[in-house]
């Protein structure tokens, strides 16, 4: 049984056990084997990649600059972690003089315990392409890494001006980071993921995605959460939520509909007091959102009460509303018997106040007297 402990033994510890046992800045594929990738970060923290970043530097010459990456090597090889630890010049060779050509750089490892090739160490390597009317990147060596290609015009030289930088450098740079970590996406938006619950960060896309064990999920959709305005187009489930120009919107299946949030309304039949010479026959209100519509109707067990021609009768007590069904400041309310009207007002007390009524009219013993109101609480 090949099991291997990191700076466990005393003695005899090898390069092999050292990579397969660093579990340190590796992107998992699988459970001994990494992704091979750049580590991810610049100085200014303005850009997500700027280790082995290459620019021109002459005619026919790039410079690569300090960074750090991982290759990884077949299984029982292990992770090689590589750094450059200074910027580094690379001299392209003059171009074809029938075709164009497309050379590759790379990061390579030469580990001769494996290879058998004399050499162990890591090294910045241009892989010349074949020149071709159309051409192709060649392939990367085994224990590489691809960084940038680089196409060559036929009769390229320092003396015809050059490589033409601006349009011949394809970035093909890759990230990872630690396990756990959220992987900034670089070049690698459709690599798989190792496992569910891994999380990249999609710049392209401008989200956070969540791997599922069969694809990337867009984060919002997978927690339940919101999705941001302008992110997708269909929904992905029943109920799920959009904002959409300052609108909220629900996907109900086929179609995105405003949404409206349901009303909620309570209502209340009891907890009305009848004040002195007057019963309560009955009560019912309602209320949603601040607002209240309520109705008593009460009747009088005193003797009558007789109002002048001019309707003016002594503020006559009816009874006292329940508390949470008051409103926030006294407030004007109809009254009626059927026989006469009047007005009457309810305080922030809750007391039902009958102050007006029918010109000659009379408050009579036996007739039911309603007051109906709608106010805010």
């Amino acid at each position: 049984m090949a099991l291997r402990s990191g700076w466990l033994p005393p003695t005899g510890q090898t390069r092999v056990t050292t990579r397969l046992t660093a579990l340190g800045a590796t992107t998992p594929v699988n459970p001994l084997a990494s992704r091979s990738g750049i580590l991810p970060g610049a100085v200014d923290g303005k850009y997500r990649v700027s280790g082995f970043k290459m620019t021109d530097s002459g005619p026919m010459s790039a410079t690569v600059y300090a960074g750090r990456a991982v290759v990884q090597g077949p299984n029982a090889q292990g992770a090689y972690p590589v750094t450059l630890d200074a910027d580094t010049v690379l001299t392209f060779g003059d171009g074809d003089p029938v075709n164009p050509r497309i050379d590759l750089v790379v990061l390579r490892v030469y580990d001769d315990e494996f290879d058998n090739q004399t050499r162990s160490e890591a090294a910045l390597e241009i892989v010349r392409g074949e020149p071709k009317a159309l051409p192709t990147s060649p392939g990367a060596p085994a224990l590489s890494l691809p960084l940038f290609s680089v196409r060559v015009e036929k009769q390229t030289s320092a003396g015809t001006g050059g490589i033409a930088w601006s349009t011949a450098i394809t970035d093909l740079r890759t990230t990872l980071v630690g396990v756990g970590g959220i992987l900034p996406v670089y070049n690698n938006a459709g690599v798989p993921g190792s496992y569910p619950g891994q999380y990249q960060d999609n710049d392209n896309a401008h989200y956070l995605q969540r791997w599922d064990g069969n694809g990337w999920v867009a984060y919002p959709k997978e927690i339940g959460g919101i999705a941001p305005g302008g992110t997708i187009s269909t929904g992905g489930y029943t109920g799920q939520f959009r904002e959409n120009n300052g609108v909220l919107q629900r996907w109900n299946g086929n179609t995105w509909a405003n949404y409206q949030p349901p009303v909620e309304v309570e209502t209340t039949s009891s907890g009305v007091t009848p004040l002195a010479n007057w019963t309560v026959v009955s009560f019912s209100a309602r209320r949603s959102r601040g607002l209240a519509t309520v109705l008593v109707t009460v009747t009088r067990n005193g003797a009558n009460v007789n109002a002048e021609s001019a309707g003016n009768i002594t503020d006559e007590p009816l009874c006292t509303l329940p508390a949470g069904w008051r409103p926030a400041f006294d407030y004007e309310a109809s009254a009626c018997d059927g026989f006469g009207s009047g007005g009457a007002y309810i305080s922030a007390g809750g007391q039902v106040n009958l102050r007006t009524w029918s010109s000659n009219g009379a408050l009579v013993a036996g007739r039911n007297i309603r007051v109906s109101a709608t106010y805010v609480l």
